[in-house]
């Protein structure tokens, strides 16, 4: 057993590879399964390149979806064999579940954050507006799930992203604006419910 945070190198195809921020696992065959953990963890490194320049956007979307299609941990080790050890920053990194709560206030969450892969978004008689035309998205599919009671939600996603919308509303607006996206963008599904309240889906301006 390696411990969490060790440097196990192996060959691959004939040439040394170095594995780092890779969960404990046994043995050293770049043939192992990879665990749910460890594409998330990868995801993670991933999303700080792109928070910090190391990756473009076209990049990081590139190997996020690489990376969730890799059955073995061959497989997750090229795709951060360039980019710096920040183990120890990407492991507390939001990739699977996240939630944004306003209740009986306003908060605005914009600029670069890590969104998670179902982010919930709660406002009860409050305002949440949240924008993800600079937010790290975990993966090329992202569920907002939207819950409005007597409250407003104001969302903003990348201009290429497309946008599913499977919730409902009771006397509420719920809208979408702007196109359809591209076919190779993110793809942003909406849940919940509207009670009596608002959520609005804005295209970003992003290039």
């Amino acid at each position: 057993m390696f411990p969490t945070g060790a440097i196990a190198t192996y060959l691959v195809k004939s040439y040394a590879v170095e594995v780092t921020y890779l969960t404990p696992y046994a043995g050293d065959d770049p043939a192992q399964r990879a665990s749910d953990a460890d594409r998330d963890r990868i995801a993670a490194v991933l999303g700080e390149a792109l928070a910090t320049g190391r990756l473009t956007s076209l990049e990081h979307a590139d190997r996020l979806d690489a990376v969730y299609h890799a059955v073995t941990l061959g497989e997750l080790v090229p795709l951060i064999r360039d980019l710096p050890d920040v183990s120890g920053q990407a492991s507390a990194l939001p990739t699977d579940r996240l939630r944004i709560s306003a209740v009986f206030s306003k908060i605005i969450r914009r600029g670069r954050w890590i969104a998670g892969r179902h982010t919930e978004l709660t406002a009860v008689f409050g305002a949440l507006i949240v924008d993800l035309d600079e937010a790290v998205l975990p993966g090329r599919e992202v569920t907002l799930e939207v819950n409005s009671f007597c409250g407003k939600i104001i969302i903003t996603v990348p201009p290429n992203a497309r946008v599913i919308d499977q919730g409902g509303t009771v006397f509420s607006k719920r809208a979408i604006s702007g196109g359809d996206g591209a076919e190779d963008g993110p793809l942003i599904r909406l849940t919940g419910n509207a009670r009596f309240g608002k959520i609005v889906v804005y295209r970003g301006t992003r290039r």
